[in-house]
């Protein structure tokens, strides 16, 4: 009976202990203060609150996705706590606030929980703002501990309104070493787009978010108003801010932009053999019949494929699948001419011989635009040896005994040379700043790359002054606070001459070699690394984590470490690799582009940022 009655009691407990322990059931009553006892003797609680108060304020902890962070065990349905859930499903899934009142979803919800009250989707977009500025709070509050960002900007454009949005992210090296990035605005760029007028909405978010004197580089496409727009930026920033080695690194031009330019260039010279190509895989995909036949001639042939795939011209990654998988179907077309009298766009002998050699080239490039757009690892390190592969390719093609290939690569290489003509500051420093590379790679490269030989030569010299102009810049702002590590310097030097009682004798004796150290450093940690031999990691080169490598030597190199995290933390394309191989821009969909611009801002912003916390992906859209 008294069992029954414990049991059967709900009444909340009141007591804070309760905070520290787990409530079990029990036939027989008690009062806490037991457990006050423990808790104030407990060696792992005070350890645990120890551990809290050092706690840094910058928890880039990635979010485990597989645990649900809206249920607590044990705990009672809230309509509010399903309102959140609600408005960060919109967020994060780009779902209109519509949503909420689609008659069967809200019938699920309500058959999971009877409790469940249908919202408006006026509470909808009322619930996601609330949570935008509540995570914009937190955001702000984290990047005035970071110490460099790098920006990129991309324009949007809209399915169905000329208006251009231009979106502003974030990229910087959290305190654990790892590469974060943030949209921090997304606004509207009206006609006629000045160069003024996009550096002016540039620096209105900077200062939004207290950013402005935090700035390290701008990575921008080659939009004709670029130019102007970081020349304005440049020096609105100079103003308040100085920008590491004169600014030489401020403005980084996409490299993706300019594969993408290169590879478009190259197209324009074969449009003829892709339309026959397009226009093939058109013809058999039209229907059943068409591809039973075309397939059937393939597998007498024993070839393996099953599928020809069309592609988005827009898009030259798709087409150069298209010519791929295309290729390997070679001997099939003329069969199926044979069968199919309707079909007029074989391609010929000589058209396979040419989308042959076009295949090797684009794979290169396909492989380089890949690696230098990714998002979760840094790029900048792994620049220069894309770019030193690609201009190995286009100079070979132009060696090539086909007048075509020669003519084609001709005119790509005009426009490598007038991107990556001059030395790239950025795609050298952040190689060198690559412990598998340092110099090596660039005295292999740049001979390649830059010719004749002594332009070359001035080349290595230019990066190797930067590299110490930029160190020496970095050595005399963080040497002092980063060598003593938070030791005084008065007491350091007092040491010496008075032996105090309050420290042990081995303390005594490392502040000396500490006042030593500071005093009379015989050689710079940019001297020591570069002097020290590469590094040679195990296994592939996919397994190595540049970010990794400096976290583990960061004590050694406690000033090198801080230049190398700035310079990494730069994105070498303005654009996610499933967006680099486009031309014809991101596009913000019908629905979002007419919602008034707050709402626009905290859906994209808000989402992006909720997706980190959570540690989801977005999930690209089906065209």
């Amino acid at each position: 009976m008294v069992v029954m009655k414990l049991l059967l009691q709900k009444k909340k407990k009141t007591s804070p202990i309760w905070d520290d322990f787990n409530q079990v059931e029990s036939s027989e009553g008690a009062s806490t203060s037991h457990l006050w006892r423990h808790s104030s003797s407990c060696l792992q609680r005070r350890l645990h609150v120890a551990a809290q108060k050092k706690q840094p304020l910058i928890p880039f902890q990635p979010f485990n996705s597989s645990v649900n962070p809206f249920v607590t065990p044990g705990a009672r349905y809230s309509q509010e706590k399903m309102r959140q859930i609600i408005a960060t499903a919109i967020m994060v899934h780009e779902h209109p606030f519509s949503i909420v009142e689609d008659e069967v979803w809200m019938w699920g919800f309500q058959y999971a929980n009877s409790e469940f009250h249908k919202i408006s989707r006026k509470t909808a977009r009322s619930d996601c703002l609330a949570i935008y500025e509540a995570e914009k709070k937190q955001l702000k509050a984290l990047l005035q501990g970071v110490r460099k960002i790098s920006l990129t900007t991309n324009m949007w454009r809209s399915s169905h309104q000329i208006v251009k949005y231009m979106v502003i992210t974030g990229h910087f090296i959290d305190a654990g070493w790892n590469l974060q990035k943030r949209i921090l605005s997304f606004v509207q760029v009206l006609a006629p787009r000045r160069g003024i007028d996009v550096a002016d909405a540039i620096f209105k978010c900077l200062k939004t978010w207290k950013i402005e004197n935090k700035v390290f580089s701008v990575s921008v496409d080659n939009a004709s108003y670029n130019d102007s727009c970081l020349r304005a930026l440049k020096n609105t920033i100079s103003d308040n801010n100085s920008l590491s080695v004169g600014g030489s690194l401020f403005h980084v031009r996409c490299c993706a932009h300019i594969l993408n330019l290169l590879v478009q260039d190259g197209l324009g010279k074969i449009k003829g053999i892709i339309h026959k190509v397009r226009e093939s895989v058109k013809y058999v995909n039209f229907n059943v019949s068409r591809f039973k036949t075309f397939f059937e001639i393939a597998e007498n042939k024993r070839l393996k494929e099953k599928k020809l795939i069309i592609d988005c011209p827009t898009r030259w990654n798709s087409t150069y699948n298209m010519l791929s998988v295309a290729l390997k179907f070679k001997s099939v077309f003329p069969v199926y001419k044979e069968r199919e009298p309707h079909y007029n766009y074989e391609p010929s002998s000589e058209d396979w011989r040419k989308v042959e050699k076009i295949c090797k080239l684009l794979k290169v490039f396909n492989l380089a635009t890949h690696v230098i757009s990714g998002s979760e690892y840094p790029t900048a390190n792994l620049y220069l040896p894309e770019v030193w592969r690609v201009k190995q390719v286009i100079d070979d093609a132009i060696e090539d005994r086909d007048s075509f290939m020669r003519e084609m690569t001709t005119s790509m290489k005009e426009k490598f040379d007038k991107y990556w003509g001059e030395c790239n500051m950025v795609m050298s420093l952040a190689c060198v700043l690559d412990p598998r590379c340092k110099l090596h790679v660039i005295k292999f490269c740049f001979p390649l790359i830059y010719k004749p030989e002594h332009v070359a030569a001035e080349n290595i010299e230019k990066v190797k002054n930067t590299l110490q102009e930029m160190y020496d810049e970095y050595a005399e702002k963080y040497h002092g606070e980063t060598i003593i590590s938070g030791f005084n310097t008065n007491s350091l030097v007092a040491s010496s001459n008075v032996v105090s009682s309050e420290i042990s004798g081995i303390d005594e004796m490392l502040n000396m070699v500490r006042e030593k150290e500071v005093i009379h450093p015989t050689k710079s940690e940019l001297k020591v690394y570069l002097d020290e031999s590469a590094y040679i990691p195990e296994g592939n080169s996919k397994s190595f984590s540049v970010l990794e490598w400096w976290k583990n030597n960061s004590l050694k190199f406690k000033v090198l470490s801080k230049m190398a995290a700035d310079i990494l933390a730069i994105p070498v394309s303005t654009v996610a690799s499933e967006s680099s191989f486009c031309a014809g821009g991101r596009v913000i969909d019908e629905y979002r582009s007419r919602l008034n611009q707050e709402s626009i801002e905290a859906l994209i912003c808000g989402g992006d940022w909720l997706r980190n916390k959570y540690g989801l992906k977005k999930k690209p859209k089906l065209e």
